[in-house]
């Protein structure tokens, strides 16, 4: 492993004397081939937190969609399944496919809200949780593939402890590898986007299993041409699909540089937990747990025993305007550049600005069209925005998927009259 350099904007490499002094293989002159990670044992890995609503093969097996979401709402399941091999995983699908039976495919229940009518199709899990190192080299930095039943975090700290360097802004957030390029998951200024390289899938409608390419996943804020088959029929080869996609994700690889060091901190807020400038780098552990605490401070790390994270994290996704639309907002309203994450090279290029869009706040808009924090459509509801944070809609406790879909509703239709913006719920909708 490497040392952090002394320049904060240097990509971090091997030195001579690093090399000569740690028990890695040394290269020849000109050689860039010596392998730069080593293993590394999990009990060294940064601490874990609570990413899955049901780990597969734990507890009782379950029997609603209450008990296999984070927001802990949703009726009986059809057929349950977890598939511990990819022929079981495909061919369940297929077979699913072929008779007319709605699928389902979950990973860990954090991007879910369920209706009280359940769910009479197949329910399955990806119980695969294999992390592989492809290639790893001065010459082309690290590739990484993990399968689609991964643990995101844990993903992320095997990739910290082991110095694979981009993955730490994005820790704490709930869910499964595979469901991570779907949404290209985002937070505190970095996407997955950035790191991400392809992603092989169960493709629907050929029945085969096939690779994409970066270029070919279209990753955009909290968008994919994975998340586009569920409402655009081209993309889904002349159908829509739901509420599964017309590609399951099977496993995705990731290229990323080796360093100990994060990207150039992006969010101001996390600038400031830091005690550093916008810009400048830290050691990766040290940006883990900042941006736990941050998430910790608005509910958005699983803890059982605080509502405000019995939810599906940030119900609603930032809006992307025009810049005409923009202009009716009112003047201080939040208005953010669209960056391109797909376009980045960590360490060397930056997100592109993508010309003639403006991105605004969810938070804002809700919080002035008068629904703060707490808030509940009447005194006592079972369903109320967080008490922490006004974009989570949260279970207070016994709630159903009717109140919060009651809650949802308000929302929507009190931001739209006030500023004539439609806001997007995030998480996939089953049965409304």
């Amino acid at each position: 492993m490497t040392n952090a350099p002394d320049d904060p904007t240097s990509v971090e490499t091997p030195t001579e004397a690093t090399l000569a002094s740690s028990n890695l293989p040394q290269p020849a002159e000109g050689d860039c081939t010596v392998p730069l990670s080593s293993d590394v044992d999990p009990s060294a890995w940064p601490a874990p937190v609570q990413a899955l609503a049901h780990a597969p093969g734990t507890g009782a097996r379950p029997t609603s969609l209450a008990e296999l979401t984070t927001l802990r709402v949703g009726g009986p399941v059809g057929t349950y399944v977890e598939a511990t091999t990819q022929s079981e995983l495909t061919e369940a699908i297929r077979e699913a496919d072929a008779a007319g039976t709605p699928v389902l495919v979950i990973g860990g229940g954090s991007n879910i809200m369920a209706s009280d009518a359940g769910f009479d199709g197949l329910v399955i899990r990806d119980a695969r949780a294999e992390v592989s190192l492809v290639s790893d080299s001065m010459c082309g930095g690290v590739e990484i593939t993990a399968t689609a039943g991964t643990t995101w975090d844990d993903l992320v700290r095997e990739a910290i402890a082991s110095q694979w360097a981009g993955f730490a802004p994005l820790s704490g957030i709930p869910g499964t590898v595979g469901a991570a390029p779907v949404q290209n998951i985002g937070a505190y200024g970095a996407e997955v986007a950035e790191l991400i390289a392809s992603v092989r899938a169960w493709d629907r409608l050929r029945n085969r299993v096939v690779w994409l390419a970066l270029g070919e996943l279209g990753l955009a804020y909290r968008d994919s041409r994975l998340k586009q088959s569920l409402t655009d029929a081209e993309v889904g080869g002349g159908r829509l699909w739901g509420p599964t996609g017309r590609w399951v994700v099977l496993d995705a690889t990731f290229a990323v540089r080796q360093g100990s060091l994060s990207s150039r901190v992006a969010y101001s807020q996390l600038a400031g937990a830091l005690g550093v400038e916008l810009g400048e780098r830290v050691p990766e552990r040290e940006l883990r747990e900042a941006v736990l605490e941050l998430r910790r401070s608005k509910g958005m790390v699983l803890d059982g025993t605080d509502h405000d994270t019995w939810s599906a994290g940030s119900f609603f996704t930032n809006p992307i305007l025009t810049t005409a639309q923009a202009e009716s907002l009112p003047e201080d309203a939040p208005r953010f550049p669209v960056t391109d994450h797909s376009q980045v090279v960590i360490g060397t290029k930056e997100a592109p600005v993508v010309e003639g869009l403006v991105k605004t706040s969810a938070a804002w808009l809700i919080d002035h069209a008068g629904f703060t924090k707490g808030f509940s459509v009447e005194p006592g509801a079972p369903a109320g925005l967080s008490t922490k944070h006004v974009l989570a809609l949260t279970n207070r406790g016994g709630a159903t998927g009717a109140d919060l879909a009651r809650l949802r509703d308000a929302v929507v239709a009190g931001v739209r009259e006030r500023y004539g913006v439609t806001l997007v719920p995030e998480p996939v909708q089953v049965g409304f």
